[in-house]
């Protein structure tokens, strides 16, 4: 198996800022290729985040060094125990080869990805949200404004201005449906428990994200839960199946992303896990190209809630697959019918 790995800068439509980072404009990805000894190509994305201290860098250099006679199209999960056993495994770097064993599995197949899975994709069925990051309140309100043709916003909090902001997006979007993400901004259970209580005011919030830090106690979360006004996502709290049982205990759903579970077979079985414990689930995204993006569609009839906009973020995407036209997901014009379904733009 040969494996071709290269970076690829990003550039965002707007800077991009959330309350665990500074503001950026644009974002590194990895993107690899992995031929097979007949030829076959197929290909994945890693999105590294520095949220869990990954970058580029490392994942390039983990992936430039590692022995691929373990990896086989033909067998997925043992090569997935062989990338386990590799010390110091970026979790990015996982998720890219991963993408790329399912995308070559389901190609040899002759089937796309979420057929070869068993789950099936309606067009014009999956909503995802539009996400609006942390700026000054009058830069919110052009967001929103440019953001109009999307159903559903997602608006990222944690900041001091975050009322300001909030108030900004109600004066263009008075009726939207809003989902908002903390990102682990409010510090302690009192002050997310007052910030739930504004935000419940408003009487169209669907649900929040990580209201606090992923090293919250499990007596503070559940406090909180039992109080909250509205549902609960863990984000940066789940990360795969092993996170599930604590998820469902503190959390009314949960916020599974492919770079954080490590590809599309551990996201699978983590969606799984947590729609059995009971859990709301979404499925969400990092700032990716369409390779990533659109892997994450093909889950999406495990999702509840979908919030994949990570390629329609940036303005130089080299790849196209799922579409999102007003934010609504169709797999109706993509020109590649198998894999991944994710071809490289002219």
């Amino acid at each position: 198996m040969k494996l071709k790995a290269y970076r690829c800068e990003l550039l965002l439509a707007n800077p991009w800022k959330i309350a665990s980072s500074k503001g950026s404009g644009t974002h590194q990805t990895v993107i690899v290729e992995l031929t097979d000894a007949d030829g076959l190509v197929a290909i994945g994305e890693a999105a590294p985040s520095s949220t869990y201290g990954e970058f580029a860098e490392g994942v390039l250099k983990f992936l430039h060094d590692l022995d691929t006679a373990g990896l086989s199209f033909n067998d997925v999960p043992g090569s997935m125990a062989f990338l386990e056993a590799q010390p110091g495994i970026p979790m990015a770097a996982k998720c890219a080869l991963n993408l790329a064993l399912v995308d070559g599995a389901a190609r040899r197949a002759g089937q796309a990805v979420y057929d070869f899975l068993g789950l099936g994709f309606r067009n014009d069925h999956h909503v995802t949200s539009f996400s609006i990051g942390i700026d000054a309140p009058d830069i919110i309100r052009k967001k929103v404004l440019e953001a109009a043709i999307y159903p559903v916003l997602k608006l990222k909090v944690g900041d001091p201005r975050d009322h300001e902001n909030f108030a900004a997006l109600r004066a263009v979007a008075p009726e939207k449906a809003v989902r908002v993400d903390a990102n682990e901004g409010w510090k302690t259970k009192e002050e997310a428990l007052r910030q739930l209580e504004w935000l419940a005011s408003d009487g169209r919030i669907q649900f929040v994200e990580q209201p606090m830090p992923r090293t919250t106690s499990t007596k503070d979360l559940l406090w909180l839960k039992a109080r909250s006004p509205l549902p609960l996502y863990a984000d940066e709290s789940c990360h795969t199946i092993q996170d599930i049982p604590r998820c469902a205990e503190c959390f009314h759903g949960v916020n599974v992303k492919l770079v954080k579970a490590g590809g599309v077979s551990v996201a699978y079985a983590t969606l799984q896990a947590a729609r059995k414990a009971g859990l709301k689930t979404m499925i969400g995204c990092m700032i990716e190209t369409s390779v990533q993006v659109t892997a994450a569609a093909h889950l999406a009839e495990l999702a509840d809630h979908l919030d994949i906009d990570g390629n329609i973020l940036i303005t130089n995407d080299p790849f196209a697959g799922v579409t999102s036209q007003k934010g609504i997901l169709s797999f109706a014009t993509a020109k590649e019918k198998i894999g991944l379904r994710v071809s490289r733009r002219n």
